[in-house]
């Protein structure tokens, strides 16, 4: 069974993101558990969590995944940062087990000028320095792969493969796979050999099975652009055929995908994205 859905807003609450999932049609869900553009947010309230657990199950208990908040950065070398990078990740851990969402996303960060191998270092020894600081064994992180753009880490399978292997808590740790990062990054989807040659060479480094998740965007820029923009569903650069295959492959058929494409408080491009997926998707 596929799972498909979106990234929804939780402004008003929580609990709210399952009426706008709804309203689409979704049956896969990515929240942030708090406002993605400030540090510490504190701890979840009581009435929160029951109301959104409730929610959840009203809805049939959908796949849910979380989403970091975009200023944590766990390769920084700046100390400031990298302190409240450390204690913020942690948190976001905690939120998620508190809801009990099984799967924290997170971008691996940008080395911002020490260079790949020394940011990938960094990024592993502060990652478990945070999960160990967050005391929670029940939440899985997803290293989501990137576009590369600037000094991001985590645009190569081989980055993610280091993290992964190097993390002290990497078996319990998988991967979100970004389809406008992924192909921005020079992995090609478009036609089958394409298609095929990309996961071949994610099996090989990583491991298929490693992917437990989807962001569904279509890239606003060219293969290998290394620009992290995203399109709607058949209108970028990729193209319908490239989603197909996506869509259609079995060893994903059970895994959730959400969008994460503009979109407006109406919803529209939302629903319509959806339309386009299902028109795509063999029963």
């Amino acid at each position: 069974m596929r799972h498909l859905g979106a990234h929804m807003s939780i402004a008003g609450g929580m609990h709210l993101a399952f009426d706008r999932l709804s309203q689409i049609r979704g049956d896969a869900l990515q929240i942030f558990t708090a406002n993605h553009r400030r540090w510490l947010t504190g701890n979840l309230d009581v009435p929160a969590i029951e109301l959104f657990r409730s929610r959840w199950e009203k809805s049939g208990w959908v796949p849910v995944a979380s989403h970091d908040s975009y200023l944590i950065n766990l390769a920084a070398a700046d100390p400031l940062i990298l302190s409240s990078s450390i204690d913020a990740f942690a948190e976001e851990l905690m939120r998620c087990d508190a809801l009990g969402i099984r799967y924290l996303i997170m971008h691996p960060g940008a080395h911002v000028g020490v260079g790949v191998e020394a940011g990938l270092l960094n990024l592993v020894k502060n990652l478990d320095r945070s999960i160990e600081a967050s005391g929670v064994e029940s939440v899985s992180v997803l290293i989501e792969n990137t576009a590369g753009q600037g000094s991001s880490l985590g645009s190569s399978f081989e980055e993610a493969a280091f993290i992964l292997q190097n993390s002290r808590f990497g078996e319990t740790m998988g991967v979100c796979y970004d389809t406008s990062h992924g192909f921005a990054a020079g992995y090609d989807m478009r036609d089958e050999p394409a298609y095929n040659l990309t996961m071949s060479k994610f099996d090989k480094t990583i491991g298929i099975g490693r992917i437990m998740f989807f962001h569904l965007n279509d890239s606003a820029r060219d293969l290998g652009s290394r620009v992290d923009r995203h399109a709607h569903i058949g209108k970028g650069k990729i193209g319908l055929n490239g989603f197909r295959l996506l869509l259609n492959d079995p060893r994903f058929r059970d895994l959730p995908m959400v969008l994460e494409t503009p979109k407006g408080k109406d919803l529209r491009e939302d629903k319509i994205n959806m339309e386009v997926l299902r028109s795509i998707m063999r029963s």
